[in-house]
């Protein structure tokens, strides 16, 4: 369960503080409760009981409930309960008219404390909660759908007759005027291949064996385009234990080639920059309107991988002169 507020629980809380606060308002005036009562308690309510859920939101569901760790997580929910709560019920007692001198003993102040917290928060966070369940089981729902529809659509990419049509028409041409480096390319268009096959069924690979990928799949396009392309890989981290999405690195090559074409004899530069917890693709832009579609569909089949994956985002930066895409390196000995 993802438990920051977002902007649909924001409009529920201000819903059910508005209802409660007219409710408490009806329910004073019949009880010919005096004016600071109105002033003092309500708010004091309010902002109690909104502490006490970004309490819980924020600190407490994330690092103790969804962590298991259920004592914790217990006694520290009574402790923000009861202090919160004797807030509450103490102000509440000083607004009736009461001198705080007659305050009952310690002990039943804090008895008095959780009942008022688990009072005023009790039904509110059921009402969240419940929300939240809702929307983790339709997000998994959707997840898997889109997760099924990426194994498809991976599967078929692996099997893109195009992409075989096209390195076999280069491949031809390569026989007659240079056999080093037909030889070369189909060393190259096989190792993709069996690097294809091996990770049919990975969600995730190293990322220096997707750098293998990716450095295979240049030579095969400037093998392709000659000097239309100008590709450099630069690495500012060690890549041990980081991995990303498989094949993530080839659709956005892919998207290089795609929707930029050289123009004026000069080249389409890309740069693949890893960084300790990035991977872009930086590439210069062309004023060619491409003929191609949009690449929509793959970059929002990424995100939602990345959206299985973990809370980490991708990234797009467009300006007049340079296409940047951002996404994320995952660091699996962190995640778990």
């Amino acid at each position: 369960m993802k438990s920051k507020l977002n902007k649909s629980d924001y409009i529920v809380l201000i819903i059910y503080y508005s209802v409660s606060s007219i409710l408490n308002i009806i329910d004073y005036n019949n009880s010919d409760n005096a004016l600071i009562e109105y002033i003092v308690d309500i708010p004091t309510t309010i902002i109690t009981s909104f502490i006490v859920i970004l309490i819980f939101m924020y600190f407490l569901i994330p690092k103790y409930l969804i962590q298991k760790k259920y004592v914790a997580f217990i006694l520290l929910a009574l402790v923000v309960l009861t202090f919160f709560g004797t807030i509450a019920d103490t102000l509440g007692f000083w607004s009736g008219g009461n001198s705080l001198d007659k305050l009952p003993k310690w002990d039943r102040v804090i008895l008095n404390g959780i009942y008022t917290s688990s009072n005023d928060i009790g039904l509110l966070l059921g009402i969240l909660f419940t929300k939240k369940f809702y929307e983790g089981r339709n997000e998994i729902i959707n997840i898997e759908k889109q997760q099924k529809e990426n194994e498809l659509k991976l599967l078929r990419s692996q099997l893109d007759p195009h992409f075989l049509f096209n390195n076999l028409n280069t491949l031809d041409s390569l026989i007659d005027s240079n056999t080093e480096k037909a030889k070369e390319y189909i060393n190259r268009l096989s190792l993709i291949y069996r690097y294809l096959i091996k990770t049919k069924d990975a969600e995730v690979m190293e990322l220096s064996e997707e750098i293998k990928l990716a450095e295979n799949y240049i030579f095969l396009i400037k093998t392709r385009f000659e000097n239309d392309y100008d590709f450099k890989i630069e690495t500012r981290t060690d890549l041990s234990d980081k991995f990303i999405p498989t094949g993530a690195i080839q659709a956005l090559l892919e998207n290089v080639v795609k929707h930029n074409k050289p123009q004026n004899n000069k080249a389409i530069e890309a740069t693949i920059l890893i960084e300790e917890n990035t991977l872009k693709v930086i590439n210069t832009k062309s004023t060619l309107v491409s003929k191609n579609e949009s690449f929509g569909t793959g970059l929002k089949n990424l995100k939602a991988r990345y959206k299985l994956l973990s809370d980490k985002e991708v990234t797009i930066i467009n300006t007049e002169k340079a296409h940047i895409i951002s996404i994320p390196i995952i660091n699996l000995i962190e995640e778990n």
